[in-house]
């Protein structure tokens, strides 16, 4: 009978942790890759919300809102506009993802000075968190909005379960990245953690 070779261990803990590090590898890249595609969706929510507001502060009429406020509207939008188009490049940079948020939020802000009667929340699932108040007038009855829930103002909850589909992607990608002994992986790779749009 034949002895094993002595380096016959070495080679299977070798071949054990090559096949965990591609494991591992694969699994942040599919994680990785999910937030992508989500972020694809967020993009085209985004991009119908900005032109619903642009359509609208173009319909706005000067002399009932003055000038001031829709072109401060306008200059939201494009900031938004050019921010959302550098994000594209890269969406899961982190820095880049902070200022599109901060965009969006003056953007949402400006809208609703002009429009204060029309913006609506939605859940993270589509469900209405605040609806549009009849008339324009606020009741005591009426739900507050979610925690973290953006008023939005075009009446459709695609923007917001997109934005939460994104969010969830990127934590998910996120708790991989930092746990251990796959942060090893990540950092070989150099897979960085992704920033939520809130």
């Amino acid at each position: 009978m034949d002895r094993l070779p002595p380096e016959l261990p070495w080679w299977i803990a070798a071949a054990v942790l090559l096949f965990w590090f591609v494991g591992a590898y694969n699994r942040l890249v599919r994680l990785r890759s999910a937030a992508l595609q989500a972020y694809v969706t967020l993009d085209a929510a985004l991009a119908r919300q900005l032109e619903f507001v642009q359509a609208r502060a173009l319909a706005a009429d000067d002399a009932v809102f003055g000038r001031g406020p829709i072109v401060q509207l306008h200059a939201t939008a494009l900031q938004l506009t050019t921010l959302l188009g550098a994000t594209r490049q890269r969406p899961l940079d982190p820095e880049r993802m902070a200022a599109l948020a901060t965009a969006l939020h003056v953007m949402l802000a400006a809208w609703q000075r002009l429009f204060p009667d029309e913006v609506v929340s939605f859940d993270a699932d589509g469900m209405l968190s605040r609806p549009v108040p009849l008339g324009g007038v606020v009741t005591d009855a009426s739900p507050a909005p979610s925690p973290g829930a953006i008023a939005w103002p075009e009446p459709s909850a695609a923007a917001e379960i997109a934005r939460g589909q994104f969010n969830q992607a990127v934590r998910q990608y996120n708790a991989a990245v930092g746990q251990i002994p796959a942060v090893l992986v990540a950092w070989v790779m150099q897979l960085r953690r992704a920033a939520e749009l809130i």
